[in-house]
C-alpha cells in the first residue's frame, strides 16, 4: 500500500471508532443546522480534527479541504475530507454513512479511502494501481443494458433550479432502468459503483469532499466518471455521472438532455 494511502486508512479507521462510539448515544449529541437539511454534529468536527491531526503529523507541509474546517494551507498536495458523509442518516440511526478521504496533487486525485464504520467496509485506491474492497481487487459491474441496471442517486436540497431539473432526470431514468436507490451518502454510493453494487450513479450539486475519493475508486475499478457535459470538471461543477462503461454511455445522454 502506498504510504500516503496507509496514513489515510489509519485516519479513516480512527474516525470510524469515534463515529461508532457516538452512534451508541446519538440523543446526547449537539446538533446545529448549516442550511436546509444540512446538519453538523460535534462528532463531525471531532472526526475531522482527528483525521487532519493524523495526516498533518505525517505530512506537515500538505494542505487540507475539510467539509467543516474549509481550506487550510497552501500546497500542491491537498487532503479532501468528509468526516461523516450522510450526517442526516447518522443522526437517525440509519446505517448508511461513511468517512471519505482523498489526496489531490496539483488538482488531480491520487489517493482515495472510503470507510463504512457500520459494516467495517474499506474501499481504497491509488491512481494507476487499481481499486480495492477490504484488500481484494474491486471492479465495476459488467452489466450491459440500462433496462437491467440498478442506478444510485441523491436528491439535491440546496437549489430549486437543481430540484426541478433533477425531477426530469429522475422520471427519465425511472422509466428506463430496473430500479433507483437513494440511501443518502453520495460518497458511499460512488464506492458502491466501484464495487459493482450499482451499475451507475448521478447527482447534482455535490461538493468536492462528497466526490473526490469515490470518483477515483470508480476510475481505478474500470468505470467512467464525468460531469453532465461528458468532461472531467465534476469536482468543479458539483454535477457527476458515473457507471460501468456500458451503463455510463447510456446514462449520461439520458440525464444530460433532461
Amino acid at each position: 500500500m502506498h504510504p500516503q494511502l496507509n496514513f489515510a486508512v489509519k485516519a479513516a479507521r480512527r474516525a470510524g471508532n469515534i463515529i461508532n462510539r457516538a452512534a451508541l448515544d446519538i440523543e446526547r449529541l449537539t446538533v446545529t443546522k448549516k442550511g436546509p437539511a444540512d446538519f453538523v454534529t460535534e462528532v463531525d468536527r471531532q472526526v475531522e480534527d482527528v483525521i487532519i491531526g493524523i495526516l498533518r503529523d505525517a505530512y506537515p507541509d500538505h494542505g487540507f479541504l475539510g467539509e467543516e474546517s474549509g481550506a487550510v494551507g497552501d500546497s500542491e498536495y491537498q487532503w479532501i475530507i468528509d468526516p461523516i458523509d450522510g450526517t442526516t442518516n447518522f443522526l437517525h440511526g440509519f446505517p448508511m454513512y461513511c468517512t471519505s478521504i482523498a489526496l489531490a496533487h496539483k488538482g488531480i486525485v491520487t489517493q482515495a479511502v472510503i470507510y463504512d464504520p457500520v459494516r467495517n467496509d474499506l474501499f481504497t485506491a491509488t491512481r494507476g494501481s487499481g481499486a480495492f474492497f477490504n484488500d481484494r481487487r474491486m471492479r465495476v459491474s459488467s452489466l450491459l443494458r440500462m433496462e437491467d441496471a440498478l442506478i444510485g442517486s441523491g436528491f439535491p436540497y440546496s437549489s430549486m433550479e437543481h430540484q426541478e431539473r433533477y425531477l426530469r432526470m429522475l422520471a427519465e431514468v425511472m422509466r428506463k432502468s430496473a430500479g433507483i436507490r437513494r440511501p443518502g451518502s453520495a460518497a458511499l454510493d460512488l464506492a458502491y459503483v466501484a464495487a459493482g453494487r450499482y451499475d451507475g450513479f448521478w447527482e447534482l450539486g455535490l461538493k468536492p469532499w462528497d466526490m473526490a475519493a469515490g470518483t477515483l475508486l470508480i476510475q481505478e475499478a474500470g468505470g467512467l466518471v464525468s460531469d453532465l457535459e461528458g468532461n472531467n470538471q465534476f469536482l468543479q461543477s458539483g454535477h457527476v455521472v458515473a457507471g460501468n462503461p456500458k451503463i455510463f454511455g447510456q446514462l449520461l445522454p439520458m440525464v444530460a438532455r433532461a
